[in-house]
């Protein structure tokens, strides 16, 4: 019988698995398996901090629907992977990670660089492992690809002590999944189903509520179908954008905090909410109470958990959106829809209306450069194409609003947790896996640099993604909260000159540029675009821009702070 290491059958299973890319960074308990890993074809991507590859791995799941990977050691290897794993968590993302553990014999005696990792993280993962035998190892690892993969999404971590990754293991042994509590519900229950298509047939005033889940399910061509055929306005979720194509006239956009006013007003107004794989996050709702007060609700997602935590659902369905929604529209259209259509176009027209008179709006006539400016152009030298990262703030509301996203997992962002630091290793994972595409993370001057290291990752890698800068000199979002809601008393969110980006670019071997005048974001877009490096182009916005429309916090949605039209 011949025999390998736990380390080279971690690369096995890894292979049978189809992973291709590992995010990582090694250390003392994960030297076997990087040694193991020195003779695999599997692609390993070296990050400078490891929460950049949780983030990484994060990014690669969403651009291309695998799970994505990570590796770490023990101790503060591990504990740096946290705030990865638990964005990944909140927004509902396959990974898996693989963390090193002191030897058996040693858990538990505080040695050195051991942490409990499965205790720390039971909380944000959808379950963890800690390998005691080698014996279980094919069997766990098949296990955590399929836990993170189905039903609901999210992260599973394994801990592996050395002792597990030097002992042998017969190189034949395979895995075999055991999970008797553990049946995720696909297809929705046909009588909720059939009562969902009546209620939308009746209804007057629907829209529908699209989120991360129509994407993660493969549910968008299905929704867009349904939706346009049923000539029902699409409101999206932050984690929703790309779901349903935004030049369509029937798309209303983001809803929410800084939404638009018309997705807003729809919800208000309606009389019928179908909300497909959206969780109705406190960004989306404001004030719970004086949400969508008119409307009643169906709420069609995988996770039972979900339907009516946050907002009373009259019909609720647990299944995989794409299947779900392919009953619901087979359902619908067995009647005789043309009379459904006619209802509901006063209530559609109505929408359209309130398009035309609430758009997104700046001061496209201001001489000085503004980021919604910015983001158009980059939308119009992409055409719409690129995948878009974000970090967190300012720069990722004004991504929201005026790139226009049009495909699904084009828009990657840290929703839930809401992650400084996020876009520029997201972007990293989102070129590995996604090769073809251009890669672009809109960024702050604040978010970025907590993860600047990173741009060595890039270069060395040679993944050419673009980072368009939308600098401010300030923590963007906070100072906004802070001129608003706290008499202008700008607490520690100053940082104009806290460093060159230029020449941080270029000291990774990157390309860095600036731009300071409004004719030059033409040439600086199409430079970046067409260099074949990592480009970060440093755009000086105004200081004290804000992101508008903004519903202030513990105000509903129907009152918002918005531009002067």
């Amino acid at each position: 019988m011949s025999k390998i290491t736990g380390a080279h059958m971690i690369i096995k299973c890894l292979k049978q698995e189809g992973v291709g890319v590992i995010f990582g960074y090694p250390g003392g308990k994960v030297i076997p398996l990087y040694d193991a890993l020195y003779d695999s074809d599997i692609f390993h991507i070296l990050v400078r901090h490891e929460q950049a590859a949780a983030h990484a791995a994060d990014a690669y799941a969403r651009a291309t629907g695998k799970t994505g990977v990570c590796i770490a050691t023990s101790g503060p290897g591990g504990t740096n992977l946290v705030t990865g794993i638990a964005n990944a968590y909140m927004d509902s993302v396959p990974i898996v990670a693989f963390t090193g553990q002191v030897s058996t014999v040693e858990i538990g005696t505080d040695a050195f660089q051991e942490a409990d990792i499965t205790g720390i993280t039971a909380p944000i993962t959808k379950h963890n492992y800690l390998v005691k035998d080698i014996k279980d190892l094919p069997s766990i690892i098949k296990e955590a690809f399929y836990i993170a993969s189905t039903g609901r999404p999210g992260p599973v971590l394994i801990d592996v002590p050395v002792d597990i990754s030097t002992g042998l293991i017969d190189e034949k042994a395979e895995g075999e999944i055991d999970l008797p509590g553990y049946k995720p519900t696909y297809k929705g229950n046909q009588k909720q189903i059939k009562q969902a298509a009546k209620k939308i047939y009746e209804s007057k005033k629907p829209v529908i509520f699209s989120g991360g889940g129509v994407i993660s399910s493969g549910a968008s061509e299905i929704l867009t179908s349904f939706a346009e055929k049923a000539k029902i306005p699409v409101i999206t979720s932050l984690l929703g954008m790309g779901s349903f194509p935004e030049h369509s006239p029937l798309a209303l956009n983001m809803a929410g905090m800084h939404g638009t006013r018309y997705a807003n007003t729809a919800f208000t107004q309606s009389d019928l909410i179908i909300a497909v794989g959206a969780r109705f996050d406190d960004r989306v709702t404001g004030k719970v109470s004086g949400f969508a007060p008119e409307a009643e609700v169906i709420h069609i997602d995988i996770d039972p958990a979900e339907i009516g935590k946050i907002i009373k659902t009259a019909i609720p369905v647990v299944g995989n959106a794409k299947d779900v929604l392919t009953d619901l529209n087979k359902r619908y259209f067995e009647m005789d829809n043309a009379k459904s259509i006619d209802r509901k176009k006063e209530w559609v027209a109505h929408l359209m209306e309130l398009k035309e008179k609430f758009p997104l709006m700046y001061d496209k006539k201001s001489p000085n450069l503004k980021p919604a400016y910015i983001v158009e152009k980059i939308y119009e030298h992409t055409e719409g194409k690129a995948i878009i990262c974000t970090e967190v703030g300012q720069n990722q509301m004004w991504a929201a609003q005026f790139y226009k996203f049009t495909q699904p997992r084009t828009f990657i962002s840290s929703g839930g947790l809401g992650t400084m630091g996020f876009g520029l290793p997201a972007a990293i994972g989102a070129k590995a896996g996604r090769p073809d595409k251009t890669v672009i993370d809109i960024a702050g001057d604040g978010s970025i640099q907590m993860v600047s290291q990173e741009l060595a990752t890039a270069v060395s890698n040679r993944l050419p993604i673009k980072i368009m800068l939308l600098n401010n000199g300030y923590l963007g979002m906070v100072r906004q909260w802070q001129e608003l809601f706290f008499k202008k008393r700008y607490s520690h969110t100053c940082i104009r000159e806290c460093v060159d980006f230029v020449k941080l670019a270029e000291a990774y071997g990157g390309v860095g540029l600036r731009v300071t005048d409004k004719k030059d974001v033409d040439s600086a877009i199409k430079e970046a675009l067409e260099t074949d490096n990592v480009v970060l182009v440093d755009f000086w916005i105004e200081s004290e821009e804000n992101v508008y429309p903004m519903v202030a916090p513990g105000a509903p949605i129907s009152e918002m702070l918005e531009w002067e039209y």
